[in-house]
């Protein structure tokens, strides 16, 4: 069923297929391989190249020039000079009588003409030129984490794609370029010499990252770009930056065809993006869109199935993402309401909540335990107004001149900790209320990048908690071959509080200890000795503190685990041994029970994976 539907992509270039990311679970399929290149195509005109080394007769003309894109025996001529299919050329005497007798109406005409076509095409060489000194190739070697056995990683790939300099000696490029990454190397416009990059701060949500190089040499006659503003239906730009197929830069133009919030491929989160018919291919990624002689946005993602679809970041999203890293140094997120909403389009179910016919908005359906809105907003209440904004029944604000946009933008621009003013509608009266956003997170995370997976073994039972990466290793059709229950749970069940994890055990590393009990993999663990499990932090605690004769765990569908406690200590170690695992325990569960001050715990759990 997946693999029929169209998929968006994220688009940096990479010498070996990469896993599944966190997307919209019915149609996002990412890091797909790249499709068989097409066959070679006969040369387009010059004109519609927009490279600088193809073109050096015209750049060396002076004035503005027409040209026109039609080729006729195999030659570029002038406007006029080559007909419609089938007409009669004119004959050189009778032209030049023509062209007298059209006098001066025809020439300013043809003025305006020249003029226009002078401008566009210097824009266009204005936006190489610019780009030549700021935009570089990214290399990255990168290492992804094994999910079924979480003590290792996969093999390591190289991956290439794009970015810019942007004031403050900083480079911009997109999150899934450098992802999991272990090395990561810059090359600048017409230089052999690739220089090592420092990974200063990444959004995946956004899927944004900035770079800093440290050599000096590396920024002589390296030029910033600045950033501009979100440019209209229609309005040209041009994608810079390293796609497959060659090692040279190389430049595309395209119109705006949309601007709306979609779907990031690379972090699963709904944030504005930009469409464009411009050729965006594997290795564009990070690269910039120029419009004029400013941004209009980063590469990162196109349209699988579809021709000529790609998608490029915004500038509010790029300077939410800039500014969040210089007030608190590090990425802190975008905010979120943590509600879920109903259209309320249909006039039965406006009338039932008591809506009169000039009011409008959305039904609030669900609630998020751990956001602020559950403190102030009900289950069906009616939105109707994000800070003096009125929200439309279909859950859309007005956006510039006669556009409309999902009312999540703005809640997705202000800053953590920012208040919002709501107002709603509750049991036929209108109410105010002040709730603070900030970004909240699922109860099952959709991404772990760029970290190690948790994990402890216990008796040869594999704990890990339940993540979607972990479920993206049952294969590209992950929703249909992973265990259904885990799924569904990871798409729809919220926190109850703070902390909390799905726990599961992943898989059994077969012992005498534990004979018997190898079919109840991929269930979730509900208690420890009774007790009800929290996070694998806790389950951890619950088992290592045990005083009891037995450990007893209880799975989903009421089955039941009971083991001699102190033989399936002794039997851990040589459990470990067998499988050349170095730890019983992930590093970051050591970490945190070192700062909380359990340190007494910790030598329990090193003198069990010595011994």
């Amino acid at each position: 069923m997946l693999a029929s539907v169209r998929s968006l992509r994220r688009l940096s270039s990479s010498s070996s297929s990469s896993s599944l990311c966190p997307a919209s679970l019915r149609r996002l399929l990412l890091h797909r391989p790249p499709p068989p290149a097409p066959p070679p195509r006969p040369p387009l005109p010059l004109f519609q190249t927009l490279a600088r080394g193809p073109l050096p007769s015209i750049a060396a003309r002076p004035g503005p020039r027409r040209f026109s894109t039609a080729v006729c025996s195999s030659t570029l001529f002038r406007v006029g000079e080559c007909g419609a299919p089938g007409a009669t050329a004119i004959p050189e005497a009778e032209r030049g009588e023509e062209e007298e007798r059209e006098g001066e109406d025809g020439g300013e005409a043809d003025a305006a003409v020249e003029v226009a076509a002078g401008r566009h095409d210097t824009d266009a060489y204005a936006a190489v030129e610019l780009a030549l000194d700021s935009v570089v190739k990214v290399f990255t070697v990168s290492s992804s984490p094994n999910y079924f056995l979480p003590w290792q990683n996969k093999a390591q790939r190289e991956s290439m794609g794009s970015g810019f300099v942007i004031p403050g000696r900083r480079i911009v490029t997109n999150a899934h370029v450098i992802a999991d990454h272990t090395f990561v190397l810059v090359r600048k416009h017409g230089s052999p010499t690739k220089y090592k990059a420092e990974v200063q701060a990444v959004g995946h949500e956004c899927d944004l990252a900035l770079l800093k190089v440290d050599s000096e040499e590396f920024w002589d006659g390296m030029n910033s770009l600045e950033l501009g503003d979100i440019p209209f239906l229609q309005e040209a730009v041009a994608v810079v930056g390293y796609p497959q197929g060659g090692d040279n830069i190389s430049v595309t133009k395209g119109v705006v065809s949309r601007v709306e919030p979609t779907q990031y491929a690379h972090g699963a989160t709904q944030l504005m993006a930009i469409q464009i018919d411009a050729a965006i291919n594997p290795g564009n990624s990070g690269g910039p869109a120029i419009m004029g002689d400013k941004v209009a946005g980063v590469a990162f993602q196109n349209l699988s199935g579809a021709e000529n679809i790609g998608y490029i970041i915004p500038v509010p999203v790029i300077k939410r993402f800039i500014s969040g890293v210089e007030e608190s140094g590090k990425y802190s997120g975008f905010c979120t309401l943590g509600i879920s909403c109903q259209a309320t389009e249909n006039i039965q179910l406006r009338e039932c909540f008591g809506m009169k016919p000039d009011l409008t908005g959305v039904l609030v359906s669900r609630i998020n335990p751990l956001s602020d809105a559950h403190r102030v907003l009900k289950k069906d209440d009616i939105l109707l107004e994000f800070d003096g904004v009125p929200i439309a029944n279909d859950g859309t604000v007005p956006f510039r001149n006669r556009e409309r946009i999902t009312f999540d933008h703005l809640v997705s621009m202000k800053k953590p900790g920012e208040m919002a003013v709501l107002k709603v509608l509750r049991d036929g009266k209108e109410h105010e209320l002040n709730v603070t956003v900030r970004p909240l997170q699922p109860l099952v995370p959709v991404h772990q990048f760029d970290k190690l997976p948790s994990y402890y073994i216990f008796a040869g039972f594999v704990f890990i908690p339940l993540t979607q990466p972990y479920l993206h290793e049952f294969g590209e059709d992950w929703y249909n071959n992973s265990p259904r229950r885990l799924c569904e749970r990871a798409l729809r069940e919220l926190p109850k509080k703070a902390g909390e994890q799905l726990v599961i055990l992943s898989q059994v590393l077969m012992d005498d200890i534990n004979v018997g009990y190898e079919r109840l993999a991929e269930l979730q663990v509900k208690k420890v000795n009774g007790v009800e499990v929290e996070n694998l932090k806790h389950l951890c605690s619950l088992v290592e503190s045990c005083a009891e004769e037995n450990l007893r765990f209880d799975l989903d569908d009421e089955r039941v685990i009971v083991l001699k406690y102190q033989n399936a200590k002794l039997a851990t170690s040589r459990i470990l041994k067998r499988h050349r695992i170095p730890s019983v325990i992930s590093a970051d569960l050591v970490d945190e029970q070192a700062t909380d001050g359990e340190e007494a715990t910790n030598g329990e759990i090193e003198a069990s994976c010595t011994s």
